[in-house]
C-alpha cells in the first residue's frame, strides 16, 4: 500500500527560497571562493539546485554520513561511509543539509570537518527541525523551518523513496 503525501511546501516556494539562499551566500562570500560539502544522500537534489545560484566561484566535494539505517529516528551512532575527496586546509567551507533533526550527526561532523583546518566553517540547510533538537547546532542559513512531521521530497527519503519528489511534502502517519 502506497503512503499518503501531504506537500508542506510547493516546488514554487522550494525554487524561491533556494534562489535567494543563493544571492544570500554569494553577497557573504563575495571574492572569495566557496567549498560546498554535500552530505549525502538527501543533500544532493538541494546542493546542485545551490550551487547553479552561488555567482561566487566554487568547488565541490561529497560525504555519506549516517545515523538513521532505514528507521525513521536517528540512532545516535554515526557512521561515515565515504569520507571527502579533497583537503580542507585554508577553504571556505560550506556545509550544505536536506535537513537539521536531532544535531547528533551534525554535531560530529562539525567537530570532525573543524579539525581538518579549514579557513572558515558554516553551514546551510534547506530544513531546519528546531523542535527535534538535541545538540546545540548554530545553522547561517536556513531554506525553511518546519514543525516535527516526518518529511519527504526533495532528497528527503522514506525507506529510500520519494527522493525524486519536487516539493517537501508529509508522510501521514509516519512519526
Amino acid at each position: 500500500m502506497a503512503e499518503q503525501i501531504r506537500v508542506m511546501i510547493s516546488e514554487e516556494e522550494v525554487a524561491k527560497r533556494i534562489e535567494e539562499l543563493g544571492k544570500e551566500i554569494s553577497r557573504d562570500y563575495e571574492g572569495k571562493q566557496v567549498h560546498l560539502i554535500c552530505v549525502l544522500k538527501g543533500g544532493v537534489f538541494f546542493m546542485c539546485e545551490l550551487a547553479k545560484r552561488i555567482s561566487v566561484p566554487l568547488s565541490m566535494d561529497f560525504m555519506s554520513v549516517s545515523s538513521y539505517g532505514n528507521a525513521t529516528s536517528s540512532s545516535g551512532v554515526v557512521k561515515i561511509a565515504k569520507d571527502l575527496d579533497e583537503s580542507l586546509e585554508g577553504k571556505d567551507v560550506l556545509v550544505v543539509e536536506d535537513i537539521i533533526d536531532s544535531g547528533r550527526t551534525l554535531s560530529y561532523l562539525w567537530e570532525i570537518l573543524g579539525q581538518r583546518h579549514p579557513n572558515s566553517m558554516k553551514l546551510c540547510t534547506l530544513l531546519d527541525k528546531p523542535d527535534r533538537r538535541v545538540k546545540d547546532i548554530r545553522v547561517d542559513y536556513v531554506g525553511f523551518e518546519i514543525p516535527d512531521e516526518f518529511v519527504v521530497g526533495y532528497g528527503l527519503d522514506y525507506t529510500q523513496k520519494y527522493r525524486n519528489l519536487p516539493y517537501i511534502g508529509v508522510v501521514e502517519g509516519v512519526n
